[in-house]
């Protein structure tokens, strides 16, 4: 029996007012003050993953800080905080351990969290590049759209994900917007990519005026808030939200009915498991991060996978291999914890053209 364990941390304070009808009555700073003291814990036991090739089970376990402190706290405090999440994984018996949500961003991206663990480690963000990418050409065809023609703004475009997004994107399509805070990044990357690909580039630091043209948009940014709004997109706009915490108002999905907005990466996992623990996903699916650490335990590839800053289009490539060989699948669409369907992306379709023809 294979074994891994994955990092769960609450997103924000309202995410423990959901666990708990008592933490609503505790004002925000003592919340805050609680968390920060509270010491990592094991969340749940994972059972019954199971691919035609091996048997696996696993752990949550909680790193009780929030994204807004994992931001602000001293990054030397977050990452003993994290590592002694991981320590109580090593004594439950997993071998590799996926890096959850913020946890994965802090610092250097899980370089020096897995120097002080005993464990191999994974961000899960290869998996999550893959399924996101795949996630986004389906719902841009049954959009009616053609991914090589559209208009493609990677929102994020300086992070890991985001620029393995782009170095993906720029076999297929043509052109590319990189939108992040900070220019010189982004034309970095424009340049290393310029004429290795079918793509151009152009590169933005304002978000809201990339949004107005593009015709798919993926959003991949560390932001804490919501930084997409219903005013900000195209009609007919596809938007993949990879982000956690979301980059997309959940006001998107209630007032723009002509936008289609998916999140990435939501898994079937093969076997009959059971997480023993609600994160707001159908039974039997989870994260493409969680994913990608079921399937290198499987695999039992014990080996630090994705860390660092830099993503490589072949650690994408060699994950996508490896889900496919496991029986690990895309779960349809969601969006806002609602299965999105065939007929929903219909509809969004044709309000979009009947806008277009006014």
């Amino acid at each position: 029996m294979e074994k891994f364990a994955f990092i769960l941390h609450p997103l924000s304070l309202a995410d423990m007012q959901k666990v708990s009808p008592f933490v609503r009555c505790i004002p925000d700073s003592l919340l805050e003050h609680v968390l920060r003291k509270k010491k990592p814990f094991e969340v749940s036991h994972i059972t019954g993953v199971k691919s035609p090739y091996a048997e696996a089970e696993g752990w949550f376990v909680g790193c009780p800080l929030t994204a807004k402190q994992m931001v602000e706290l001293p990054e030397e405090f977050v990452i003993d905080r994290i590592v002694e999440t991981g320590k109580i994984a090593e004594e439950l018996g997993a071998k590799i351990i996926g890096l959850g949500a913020f946890t994965s961003i802090v610092g250097d991206a899980g370089i020096t969290v897995a120097k002080r663990l005993n464990i191999a480690v994974t961000s899960g963000n290869s998996y999550t590049v893959a399924t996101a990418l795949q996630g986004t050409r389906e719902a841009t065809r049954l959009m009616g759209k053609d991914l090589r023609d559209a208009e493609v703004a990677i929102v994020g475009a300086s992070g890991s994900i985001g620029s393995a997004c782009a170095r993906i994107l720029s076999r297929e399509v043509r052109h590319i917007n990189l939108v992040a805070r900070r220019i010189a990044p982004l034309e970095e990357l424009a340049q290393e990519l310029n004429g290795h690909g079918a793509a151009t580039f152009s590169v933005s630091s304002n978000v809201k005026d990339s949004l107005h043209k593009a015709d798919v948009v993926i959003a991949v940014t560390s932001a804490v808030d919501f930084i997409i709004d219903p005013a900000d997109l195209k009609s007919g706009a596809v938007v993949c939200d990879v982000a956690r915490p979301r980059n997309v108002s959940r006001n998107v999905s209630a007032q723009r009915n002509d936008v289609l907005v998916i999140e990435g990466g939501v898994i079937h996992v093969p076997g009959d498991v059971n997480f023993h623990f609600d994160f707001g996903f159908p039974q039997k699916t989870c994260f493409a991060c969680m994913a990608e650490t079921m399937i290198l335990a499987l695999e039992k590839r014990y080996e630090n996978f994705t860390l660092g800053r830099k993503l490589h289009p072949s650690q994408v490539d060699a994950i996508s291999a490896l889900a496919d060989k496991h029986g690990f699948t895309l779960a349809g669409f969601r969006n806002f914890e609602h299965a999105v369907t065939e007929e929903m992306i219909e509809r969004v379709r044709m309000n979009a053209q009947k806008n277009a023809s006014i």
